[in-house]
């Protein structure tokens, strides 16, 4: 159910007013992520509970960050009244769509709706989405630098942080960047809207253990671009064959991008920063940015917190910490940004239900060695040995990073990299990525 469309700003249509209506924020996340939606739904008047299954314990960072507020916080288990009483439920993305009191609601008529809606419904400036399996909140990043030499230009979604609170310093000539996840965009149907530029940058396999199949991966991934007008561009890497189809189901332009475009000069290594750029590009000139200004900006990007990130040289050892790659592709592509048998490679993690031959394969062709943790650990070596021709890469077992970087010395040798990229999701040992990425940067300085 949507909302009714009533108020008119910016020559733009508004939902109805929120004063005063009961709403519940279903997750508040570890990540906070329903932090900014909860502050900015007590900004517009709004009734707010807070539901989390976990504990205030677990919840202690995201929690402070609501004092002072008249919130209602329901933690430590769903209760059936704040799904059933509310006049609208805002859900956080990682909630499970099959989730009981979810279908409940939905069978009671509550309407929902997410943060990114909410935001997209009522941001007057145009939006430049950003999505794909890996390479996107770089890309979104790139793409952030680059338009902010020419628009007043604000980055958020998936990348971090809720845009909700700045609504009221957007003017209609800035321009807004977000990274949107499969998770948010399978929610923008109930709003039926898509960014004026949509950039994908890639598919692969990834987060199968939420969408079941990759058609159903897929589809969630196509709402960047279902419901843009004749007027939208959607910009597609011209290397990825699954992507080709996705052109003749666009109702606005389609342009491309490719990792062998004219190059830009990078501080990043691998040529999958030369296609994070190439697309960050193909947006930024669909809004009028010149080669000249982008290239500017890109040659001063030193790259993301957790994006194959320069971390030290020491006693002839290079440190590049990937925590953010939570997939076997994503692993596959920070591998080749690095000589063959250079890179120690540190991975394993939360299993999500993907297949790790792939990666194996190119861990026997391109790994010195590989050092694997965490739950997945034997399923990554036991493809390594199914595939592998030579004793290299020497391979390891081992049940934390800890001591995964403790091994990782012992092999290595001057000249070495060693490179923390996990392939898996962090949930086994950590919190999220970043406590991963950080407890890495703190072994390794």
């Amino acid at each position: 159910m949507i909302l009714r469309n009533v108020n008119m700003c910016n020559g733009k249509t508004y939902p109805e007013t929120l004063t005063g209506k009961r709403v519940s924020v279903i997750g508040l996340g570890r990540f906070g992520g329903g932090v900014g939606v909860t502050r900015w739904l007590c900004s517009q008047g709004a009734v707010v509970t807070v539901s989390d299954q976990a504990e205030e314990s677990q919840l202690a960072d995201s929690v402070s960050q609501l004092a002072g507020l008249d919130v209602t916080p329901h933690l430590g288990g769903h209760r059936e009244e704040d799904f059933l009483q509310a006049e609208l439920l805002v859900i956080n993305p990682a909630m499970p769509k099959e989730h009981p009191l979810l279908v409940r609601a939905a069978r009671a008529g509550v309407p929902r709706t997410s943060e990114i809606n909410l935001f997209l419904e009522r941001c007057p400036a145009p939006v430049v989405g950003v999505t794909g399996s890996v390479g996107k909140s770089t890309t979104t990043a790139m793409l952030g630098d680059i338009l902010a030499r020419k628009f007043t230009t604000h980055v958020g979604g998936n990348i971090g942080g809720s845009l909700l609170e700045t609504l009221p310093e957007m003017q209609s000539d800035h321009v807004v960047v977000l990274e949107l996840s499969s998770f948010q965009l399978e929610d923008t149907p109930i709003v039926q809207i898509s960014p004026h530029i949509a950039v994908v940058t890639n598919l692969l396999p990834n987060h199968l253990d939420r969408h079941g199949t990759m058609a159903a991966y897929a589809d969630a991934k196509k709402n960047i671009f279902r419901f843009q007008k004749p007027d939208d561009v959607l910009i597609l890497n011209r290397r990825e064959e699954s992507l080709r189809a996705w052109a003749a189901e666009a109702k606005g332009k389609v342009a491309y991008f490719d990792a062998d475009d004219e190059p830009f000069n990078l501080l990043l290594p691998g040529e999958h920063n030369q296609a994070n750029a190439q697309g960050a590009f193909a947006a930024a000139r669909e809004m009028g940015v010149s080669r000249e200004d982008a290239a500017a900006a890109l040659s001063e990007f030193t790259g993301l917190p957790h994006r194959l990130q320069f971390i030290r040289e020491k006693h002839g050892l290079r440190y590049y910490n990937d925590s953010k790659c939570t997939t076997p592709a994503g692993a596959i592509v920070a591998l080749r940004a690095f000589e063959p048998r250079q890179a120690i490679l540190l991975v394993g993690g939360y299993d999500k239900g993907v297949d790790f031959d792939e990666l194996a394969a190119v861990i026997c062709t391109r790994a010195k060695a590989v050092i694997a943790f965490g739950a997945t650990r034997r399923a990554i070596l036991s493809a390594v040995e199914r595939l592998r021709t030579s004793p290299v890469p020497l391979a390891q077992d081992v049940e934390n990073l800890s001591v995964a970087v403790l091994a990782a010395r012992s092999v290595a040798e001057q000249g070495d990299v060693i490179l923390l990229s996990p392939a898996c999701a962090s949930y086994d040992q950590f919190t999220n990525y970043e406590q991963r990425g950080e407890m890495f940067v703190q072994l390794v300085s």
